[in-house]
């Protein structure tokens, strides 16, 4: 995306409402549906003209940086989401399954030796963050591992569950190596979180005629200021990055996606960033801040239809160092049945 402007691309989402006040806290439990065991801190403010660019070093955030700790949900008077029990939120995961097959043409089949690594790994990253989930709820799992580049919406179930349902996948892109301000995307856990407002692409291009962000009105979420190796140096020093996840260029990039390509953001496919959007599989708290913030009733779709297992994290895992009982390539077979399947 565009290295300077992010500012003025909200403003013009949102309007005169940028003028009221900041956004107080995050809301961890009450709107997320997860139970924190450790005061989450994210690192102080760094200049927010700075989006996917990989990151001039005039702008990226430096080693050492003060932090602060998110207030207490209790202290933000969160409306809670509704919980609903496993079956209902399988029921839920099955009508979306449904629909992303219809809405998301370039979806992918999903092998079992995949589900089982991604599940296994999304786990082992909430534990690290200490996470618990303690309602169904929507991950988005992302596998940066250069041979596989793809995402998968997944629901998480509390307790002891074992038997996560996929909804659906598609190929993705996440930071490559080898070129200069080019970083590598962190693996761990990031919420989509009330604390930052979002914004929509404006479709506009650069100077070789990409629209980094895709066309007018694709959804950009925006998970702060995150370490980020350098992928260009041997020595894989670490920087802060502006970390999101959007679509990209419809005609030029999109169909490159699979293949590690981006400066350390996510790129995702333009139906998947829709179908995202629409059913507010990441927004549990935006929904809850837009009841008393316009900024952010006006970054929502008017036509959501919001899920009941909606949730807020994206959970990104590197199956790299995992050992699966497939190798990548087995994806590309499934991924070829699946097309021929999908077309009759």
């Amino acid at each position: 995306m565009c290295r300077i402007g992010k500012l003025a691309v909200c403003s013009a989402m949102a309007g005169s409402f940028l003028a009221m006040a900041d956004v107080p806290g995050v809301w961890w439990h009450g709107a997320g549906g997860l139970s924190q065991a450790y005061a989450a801190t994210q690192p102080s403010p760094q200049p927010d003209a700075v989006g996917d660019s990989g990151l001039d070093p005039d702008y990226a955030g430096q080693a050492g940086a003060p932090q602060t700790s998110f207030p207490h949900p209790a202290e933000q008077g969160a409306s809670p989401v509704v919980a609903i029990g496993e079956e209902e939120a399988r029921q839920e995961a099955w009508a979306l399954t449904l629909a992303f097959r219809h809405e998301v043409p370039v979806a992918l089949a999903v092998s079992a030796a995949y589900k089982a690594a991604w599940v296994a790994l999304a786990k082992q990253q909430l534990e690290q963050s200490g996470i618990v989930v303690d309602r169904p709820q929507v991950l988005v799992v992302v596998d940066r591992n250069p041979k596989v580049q793809r995402l998968c919406l997944i629901l998480a179930l509390p307790g002891n569950s074992a038997d996560w349902q996929v909804i659906g996948s598609t190929r993705v892109s996440t930071g490559t190596t080898g070129r200069q301000y080019y970083y590598i995307t962190p693996t761990g856990v990031f919420p989509n979180s009330a604390q930052r407002l979002g914004y929509r692409a404006l479709g506009t291009k650069n100077e070789n005629g990409i629209m980094g962000n895709g066309t007018t009105g694709m959804r950009v979420w925006d998970f702060g200021w995150q370490w980020a190796q350098k992928g260009w140096q041997p020595s894989r020093d670490k920087v802060q990055i502006r970390l999101e996840m959007h679509a990209t260029d419809p005609v030029y990039l999109e169909q490159r996606l699979g293949h590690t390509a981006s400066e350390g953001c996510i790129r995702i496919p333009s139906s998947l960033n829709v179908f995202i959007d629409r059913h507010g599989l990441l927004d549990a708290e935006y929904e809850q801040k837009a009841k008393v913030d316009r900024r952010f009733a006006a970054l929502l779709r008017k036509d959501r239809v919001i899920s009941s297992i909606a949730g807020l994290f994206v959970v990104v895992v590197d199956t790299a160092g995992y050992a699966t009982t497939q190798p990548a390539d087995a994806l590309k077979n499934a991924e070829t049945l699946h097309r021929h399947a999908m077309q009759g």
